[in-house]
C-alpha cells in the first residue's frame, strides 16, 4: 500500500513518491527512514540499468531504421554539432566534478554516490537471487502490458516486437523524467511511432490509451491504499 500512494504522488509531483514510501513505512512498520530510503536508492539504481538494457536491446535491434531516418531527416552537420556538443559536455563535466567546490557539485557528487552504494547493496543484500527475480519478472510483466495494447487498434497491432521495445523505451524515459508522463506520454508515443510509419493520430491514440489504462490503475489503487493503510494498521495492533 505504501508502494501504491508512492505511484499515485509521483503522478502530481515528481519523485514524491519515493519519500512518501520511506515515510510511510516508517510510520506503519517503524523502519528507520534512512533505511527505508536507501533500499528505494537501491531499487532505483537497479531499474536504470534494466531501462539501459532495453535501450541497448532496442538500439541493436532497430538501429538500421534508426540510422535512416536519421541520415534523411537530420543534416550531417547537425548530427556532427550534435556529436561535438555531447563530448564537450561530458568532457566539461568530469572537469566540474573534479575540480569545483560548489554546492551544486557536492549535491551532484551525493547522488552519485548515492546511486553506486545502492548498485553494490545488490550484492551485500540477503536474498539477492530473489530481488533479481522480481526485478526482472517485473520489467518483463511491464513490457508485455504495454506490447498486449499494441492489439487495441488494428493499425498497431502488426508492429513488429522490436519496434515495440523501442517505444516502450521512449516511454519509460518519459515515465522517469516527468511526472509519470502527464500530458506529454501520448505526444512522445506518437514521434517515435511516425519514425516506423505510424500515423501521427494513431500514435497518440495508442500512447492515450497505453496511459490512461496505468493512469485510472493508479489513482484508484492508490487512493484505496490511502484510505485504508490506517485501517489495515489499526485492525494489526
Amino acid at each position: 500500500m505504501a508502494l501504491s500512494v508512492g505511484y499515485l504522488l509521483n503522478v502530481f509531483i515528481p519523485r514524491s513518491g519515493e519519500v512518501s514510501r520511506a515515510a510511510l513505512l516508517h510510520k506503519y512498520e517503524r523502519i528507520p527512514f534512512q533505511k527505508g530510503f536507501g533500499t528505494i536508492i537501491s531499487e532505483r539504481a537497479v531499474d536504470l540499468i534494466f531501462l539501459a538494457i532495453f535501450t541497448s536491446v532496442a538500439l541493436i535491434i532497430e538501429y538500421d531504421v534508426l540510422y535512416d531516418y536519421a541520415a534523411q531527416n537530420i543534416p550531417a552537420k547537425t548530427l556532427l554539432t550534435l556529436g561535438l556538443v555531447g563530448i564537450v559536455f561530458v568532457v566539461g563535466l568530469a572537469l566540474y566534478l573534479r575540480f569545483s567546490r560548489s554546492g551544486v557539485n557536492n549535491k551532484i557528487k551525493t547522488f552519485l554516490t548515492g546511486l553506486k552504494d545502492g548498485i553494490f547493496s545488490v550484492v551485500k543484500m540477503r536474498k539477492k537471487g530473489a530481488f533479481l527475480f522480481h526485478t526482472i519478472l517485473i520489467w518483463m510483466l511491464y513490457f508485455l502490458a504495454f506490447y498486449a495494447a499494441l492489439f487495441a487498434l488494428p493499425e498497431t497491432a502488426s508492429v513488429p516486437f522490436g519496434t515495440a521495445i523501442i517505444v516502450f523505451v521512449v516511454g519509460g524515459f518519459v515515465f522517469s523524467f516527468t511526472n509519470s508522463g502527464f500530458g506529454s506520454y501520448p505526444f512522445a508515443i506518437a514521434a517515435i511511432l511516425s519514425v516506423f510509419g505510424i500515423l501521427k493520430t494513431v500514435g497518440i491514440a495508442f500512447g492515450w490509451i497505453v496511459w490512461i489504462s496505468n493512469f485510472s490503475t493508479t489513482v484508484i489503487i492508490g487512493i484505496l491504499s490511502l484510505v485504508l493503510l490506517p485501517f489495515y494498521n489499526r485492525k494489526r495492533s
